[in-house]
C-alpha cells in the first residue's frame, strides 16, 4: 500500500490514514500513485488505529516522523481536542479529517468536505438538497457557500435553529420523515448526512446523490438509490478527487517542497 516497491528513505515525506480499518480502504495507494506521478518523495501509509489507541497515536505523533495525517469518518469528532491549532472550519463545526504536524503542534482541517463541495460545483452539480444537520452539514454548509442548498430535517423547529448556527440567513428548509413523499428529482444532486436508517421516503432521487460513507458503513442512500435505479457515490467512489485534494492541499501548505526527481520507487 505504498508505492511500487515499498521504498521509503529518511527523506520521504510519511502521512497515516488512520482508521480502524484503514488498510481495507485504497486512499493510501491511490494518493501514493499520484505522489508517484507528480515525482514527489512522500507517502501515505494506511494505519488501523482502535478507538482505545486513537488519543495516544495522535498525541505520539508529535515525536514521530510522521508529517500528517487523514482521519476516518468514525474519528472525525475525536480529534478535535488534541489539536494545538484549528482552521475556522474546524471551529465552527467541531469535526477534523485532516491533521499536519508542524514541529511538535498539530493543526487541523476540513478537507473532505471542501473536496465534495468543489465535485459539486466543477460538476455543475449546483441545487443541492442536504438531509440532516449533524457536524459534517455544518462543515458542508460553510464550505459550499457556490452551492444553491436547500435543507432537510424531521425537525424544522431544530433545522432552523441549525440554519442560524450557521449564519444562513432565509434557508431554504423542509421537513422530511417516515411516511412522506419527497420528490428529489429538481435537485442536481442529494447530500445525506442524517442518522436515518431508511430513505423510503423518498420517491425520487437527485441527478447524483452522495453521502461520503465507505463501503462498511451502511448507507440507506445507497439502498435507495439502488432501488430507484439513481446515481450513487460514497467515499470510495471519489477517492481520485479525494487524493487530488489531499494533493493540493498539502501542496498549499509547502508540505511537498522537496522534490526529488531522481528517488526511486
Amino acid at each position: 500500500m505504498m508505492n511500487n516497491a515499498n521504498e521509503i528513505s529518511h527523506h520521504t515525506k510519511l502521512y497515516g490514514f488512520i482508521g480502524e480499518s484503514a488498510g481495507q480502504s485504497s486512499i493510501s495507494a491511490t494518493l501514493n500513485k499520484l505522489f508517484k506521478t507528480e515525482n514527489k518523495n512522500a507517502m501515505m501509509i494506511p494505519m488501523n488505529i482502535r478507538e482505545d489507541d486513537f488519543f495516544f497515536t495522535l498525541l505520539n505523533m508529535k515525536k514521530s516522523h510522521v508529517n500528517g495525517a487523514l482521519i476516518s469518518n468514525e474519528y472525525l469528532k475525536n480529534l478535535v481536542e488534541v489539536l494545538d491549532e484549528a482552521s475556522e472550519a474546524v471551529i465552527q463545526s467541531g469535526i477534523c479529517d485532516i491533521v499536519l504536524r508542524d514541529g511538535q503542534k498539530l493543526i487541523g482541517d476540513v478537507l473532505g468536505m471542501r473536496v465534495l463541495a468543489k465535485f459539486l460545483k466543477e460538476n455543475g452539480f449546483k441545487k443541492v438538497a442536504l438531509i440532516g444537520m449533524d457536524s459534517r452539514a455544518k462543515a458542508f454548509s460553510s464550505l459550499a457557500e457556490a452551492l444553491k442548498i436547500s435543507y432537510f430535517h424531521d425537525n424544522l423547529e431544530d433545522l432552523m435553529l441549525f440554519c442560524k448556527e450557521i449564519n444562513m440567513a432565509d434557508a431554504d428548509v423542509n421537513r422530511i420523515a417516515e411516511g412522506m413523499d419527497i420528490d428529489f428529482s429538481v435537485y442536481d444532486a442529494v447530500v445525506d448526512f442524517s442518522d436515518f436508517d431508511s430513505l423510503n421516503m423518498a420517491s425520487r432521487l437527485g441527478g447524483i446523490n452522495l453521502d461520503m460513507k465507505s463501503k462498511k458503513e451502511f448507507s440507506p442512500l445507497k439502498v435507495r438509490a439502488h432501488e430507484l435505479e439513481s446515481k450513487y457515490i460514497g467515499f470510495d467512489e471519489m477517492l481520485n478527487e479525494l487524493s487530488i485534494g489531499i494533493f493540493e492541499f498539502l501542496n498549499e501548505k509547502k508540505h511537498l517542497e522537496d522534490d526529488k526527481s531522481d528517488m526511486k520507487f
